[in-house]
Parts: structure tokens; C-alpha cells; sequence
């Protein structure tokens, strides 16, 4: 299964420390990138699965390799028409620039973050996230 993004560049990507994102990836964290959905073309096995918000309000829905399972991007209802890119499935991922840190205040103790890059302790405005990651220029 293989996914291209039309761009020209690797996306600028944000870091999720939530206990979500924790146990998804076996990981301290999730790197992520958010870009129109139409930008996003799949071939192979890509298998798709809802999973309800606890609340009942939302649904995102997960796309994974049909093959392997790893977890590749989701949609919400929150944003229709974003996809969120796991940035770790991109090739070159060596590039890739972190710009931002959400769920700070349930980061691992151990993940010391650069002061220089912006920090949310929950969900960061819209309109910051976006800021850092499309910056103006």
C-alpha cells in the first residue's frame, strides 16, 4: 500500500501528546501533519473504520494499510475535508519539521521540549495551530 501527497515539500508537522495518540502509536507521541484531504492519493488495501468520540458527538474515521495495519491518516466530522497525516508513514521522514507540541500536560516526563516552538498543555486554537504550520510569507 503506498499514499502521495501533492506537494511540492515534506508537511511542517505538530506533535500530540495525548494519552490517544500515546497508546495508537506505542509511542511518547504522534507526529502529524493536516492538509486538504484531496491532496491525499492512496493505492493498495486501505481499510476504513469509524471510531465514535465517548461522547457520541463526532466520529473519526481511520484509515489503515490493509496489509500491515499501520494507521495512516484520519478524518473527523470536526474537520470535514482535513486529512491528519501520521508524518511518521512519510517517506523522508528525516525532514520533517516539528513546529508545535498539543497535550503538552500529558507529555511523557522524560520529553523535553525546545521553548522555542510553540506549546499548548490541551487542544491548541485553530487558528495557532495553523499559524505554525502555514505560516504566513
Amino acid at each position: 500500500m503506498r499514499y502521495t501527497l501533492a506537494l511540492d515539500a515534506l508537511p511542517r508537522t505538530y506533535a500530540c501528546h495525548c494519552h490517544d495518540c500515546q497508546k495508537w502509536t506505542g509511542s511518547a507521541f504522534s507526529l502529524q501533519a493536516l492538509m486538504p484531504e484531496t491532496l491525499l492519493t492512496a493505492t493498495g488495501p486501505v481499510v476504513r473504520f469509524d471510531l465514535p468520540h465517548p461522547s457520541g458527538t463526532r466520529v473519526s474515521e481511520q484509515r489503515v494499510c490493509g496489509r500491515c495495519h499501520s494507521r495512516l491518516w484520519n478524518t473527523n466530522t470536526r474537520r470535514p475535508g482535513i486529512a491528519v497525516i501520521r508524518a511518521g508513514t512519510l517517506d523522508d521522514g528525516e525532514g520533517l519539521e516539528c513546529v508545535a507540541h498539543i497535550f503538552v500536560s500529558r507529555k511523557q516526563g522524560w520529553v523535553i521540549l525546545p521553548e522555542s516552538v510553540p506549546q499548548w498543555p490541551e487542544f491548541a486554537p485553530p487558528e495557532a495551530l495553523m499559524a505554525a504550520l502555514y505560516p504566513a510569507g
